[in-house]
């Protein structure tokens, strides 16, 4: 079993000197194809609010919707749900696509709606914690994860409906 300190302990040197993630970038870019990508999944229960997990490697906004890598040839639905097993261990349905965005040089990002019977818990050592958020009390997030959470949002307004619902 991983030491359950020890990525507290990285995620408080990160947040001290967030620049080292910007000298290691490179080295992991040359184990990566030309276009990097990333999926993320909005997970709403029944009261409105939002899934956010607390992540290692994102010194500078540690909350954000739960995701990872999209590997080599997977499918991007997929990896959503390996992701969300491995992280959290949840089993989710993957619905609609919210947002695909190139979200920086050599890197897209993607956004589905997610629904499931979930009682998330940590089970991985990339994620510090998770948390519901009432929308009011979402904590900031990266442009990308703010509108593909909007978008769920504006969908669920204007419907009445869970986006993964059609």
């Amino acid at each position: 079993m991983t030491d359950p300190t020890r990525p507290r302990r990285i995620a408080g040197l990160l947040r001290r000197a967030p620049w080292i993630i910007g000298l290691l970038y490179p080295f992991y870019q040359l184990t990566r194809p030309r276009v990097t990508m990333g999926v993320v999944g909005v997970l709403l229960d029944d009261l409105g609010r939002v899934l956010l997990a607390e992540h290692v490697y994102h010194p500078r906004m540690p909350w954000g919707l739960p995701g990872g890598a999209i590997n080599r040839g997977e499918d991007p639905a997929d990896a959503l749900q390996r992701e969300m097993r491995e992280e959290l261990g949840i089993e989710v349905t993957v619905g609609m696509p919210l947002l695909v965005e190139r979200t920086y040089l050599g890197h897209v990002d993607l956004a589905f709606m997610c629904h499931g019977q979930v009682e998330p818990l940590v089970s991985s050592p990339e994620i510090l914690d998770f948390n519901w958020y009432r929308r009011s009390d979402v904590p900031a997030l990266t442009n990308f994860q703010q509108r593909a959470l909007d978008r769920a949002y504006r969908y669920f307004d204007t419907t009445g409906k869970q986006p993964y619902d059609i």
